[in-house]
């Protein structure tokens, strides 16, 4: 039976038909030489960033519009061939697979068929039997080579330096944060390397006890300085900066000195918290004003933030954790990507992931613990900001720096009552235009247009590129570093508009 499409369905398959093929978008015309082919794109769509693959829908570089659309009824039966290898054939396999049938009118007039396929980021790393591990491109996919499976899985939290035996003396770990840890922890027999090992902080190579990266990290009194020798750090550097942006040059525009707090992550945890509320409670003088701007962020999130950064970091990487303090906001920057299947977009639904359990794990057991390992942190901070009347916590993904990193951004700035609609319907629909907030806020067009502007200033939103300012749309910045992820909420908003027949 051919069912006819719904308005629901004809704009959704219009939506696919204006975007290009891209890091998580990809089209197919089905075919027998299809099938292996999607398996590489959707491997691929979970080692990446998750993604969309349209079958039945020709190259946009070969046809254009509506004429694109040839439907799965050229070939049904490698729609059933690629539902079958789907559950065989990645290892392990990938969760969350949805295969969605789409009516829509054929290139020809006729009712038909497409068929989305959707895949999430993953928390673990894919291959496909006998046909490798794929990786994403903007718009293609290539095999990945060792090295890059490897780093990949330190990346997801697959694997985890921390985990890892480093070459470093156990008597160097006899601190008085140790001591306070044994007592807290309930260690009473064994000699040091015993009971590290009985707790897997440690184990022996060759014979000689060593310990992991966790243990050097939670006990030493300098850890930073000790894996510095093994191509890592582990500092924080905290840096106050006069005005809203860095003025790179001879003379940085900071307030002081930056302070590089050290120690086991215990102590440098609170060291930190400490030291950028005491930043925050003096509060800072304008640049351009001559006034003092009092930053009114909740405690728990301070805090969460610095905890966050220190226990999730990427501890193979040699670059340290940085705090910088704005007059209108504070950065915590980790080194190392999301974990897991976390993105920018999806973090506030999803909280965090722990990518050094070791660290997370043992963290709690001291006295006065820094985490209490529920996985809520994050959900709180977005709820604590909210209640606060500021703006949600902003996460965004540095990929251009040689090293990857993590930033969480917290705006100083009151947050207004409109936003919510505007934040939900961004999520929903895809970019703003002035017109749709005019209808949302019942702002005229003039306070619409200055609002945007405030917006993109503020970082909040990003303009799209416009051939006129009458058609400019704005979206999150989360979701414009990903062109299809809109798609992809557009698709779960629709579950019941499009048939999961799968």
């Amino acid at each position: 039976m051919i069912d006819h499409p719904s308005p629901a369905s004809a704009m959704l398959l219009e939506r696919i038909l204006s975007l290009p093929e891209s890091r998580m978008l990809d089209v197919k015309r089905v075919s027998g030489k299809m099938v292996q082919k999607a398996l590489e794109t959707l491997c691929a769509f979970a080692n990446t960033d998750g993604g969309v693959l349209a079958l039945g829908i020709e190259d946009p570089a070969k046809a254009k519009g509506p004429q694109r659309v040839h439907g799965v009824q050229e070939n049904p039966e490698a729609i059933d061939e690629l539902q079958r290898k789907v559950r065989t054939q990645f290892k392990p396999a990938i969760d969350g697979i949805v295969f969605r049938r789409l009516a829509c009118t054929l290139r020809d007039g006729q009712a038909g068929h497409v068929v989305l396929v959707q895949v999430g980021k993953s928390a673990d790393v894919h291959s496909i039997v006998d046909d490798g591990t794929w990786t994403r491109l903007d718009a293609s996919n290539r095999e990945m080579l060792a090295s890059e499976i490897t780093d990949l899985a330190y990346q997801r939290g697959v694997r985890s330096a921390a985990s890892e035996l480093v070459p470093v003396h156990l008597d160097l770990l006899e601190t008085p944060t140790w001591r306070t840890f044994v007592a807290s922890r309930g260690l009473k027999v064994g000699t040091t390397a015993e009971q590290l090992q009985r707790i897997g902080l440690a184990d022996s190579t060759s014979g000689e006890p060593r310990p992991t990266r966790a243990a050097v990290l939670l006990f030493a009194d300098e850890p930073g300085s000790l894996l510095a020798a093994h191509g890592s750090r582990a500092d924080i550097r905290l840096m106050v900066y006069s005005g809203k942006t860095v003025t790179p040059g001879a003379l940085p525009n900071m307030r002081k000195a930056p302070l590089t707090i050290r120690g086991p992550l215990i102590v440098q945890i609170d060291d930190a918290v400490k030291a950028v509320l005491r930043e925050l409670e003096e509060g800072l003088t304008l640049a351009s004003s001559g006034f003092k701007t009092k930053h009114v962020y909740p405690e728990r999130v301070v805090k969460e933030a610095i905890v966050n950064a220190v226990v999730h970091r990427d501890y193979r990487l040699n670059r340290d954790i940085f705090v910088r303090i704005f007059d209108d906001r504070i950065e915590v920057e980790s080194p190392g990507t999301f974990p897991g299947n976390i993105t920018a977009g999806n973090i506030a639904r999803t909280g965090s992931k722990a990518r050094n359990p070791l660290i997370v794990q043992n963290l709690r057991e001291f006295p006065a613990a820094p985490n209490i390992d529920a996985g809520e942190g994050v959900k709180m901070m977005f709820a604590e900001m909210a209640a606060a009347k500021l703006y949600p916590p902003r996460y965004s993904r540095n990929t251009e720096a040689a090293i990857e990193s993590v930033t969480v951004t917290l705006l100083n700035l009151e947050r207004p009552s409109m936003w919510n609609a505007v934040s939900d319907w961004i999520d929903r629909e895809g970019p703003i235009a002035n017109s749709k907030l005019r209808e949302i806020s019942g702002l005229d067009t003039l306070a619409a247009s200055k609002q945007l502007k405030s917006w993109v200033g503020q970082g909040i939103l990003v303009a799209l590129p416009a051939v006129s300012r009458r058609n400019a749309k704005y979206t999150k910045p989360e979701l414009l570093a990903l062109p299809a992820d809109s798609l992809s909420l557009r698709l779960d908003n629709e579950t019941e508009k499009t048939e999961n027949l799968f």
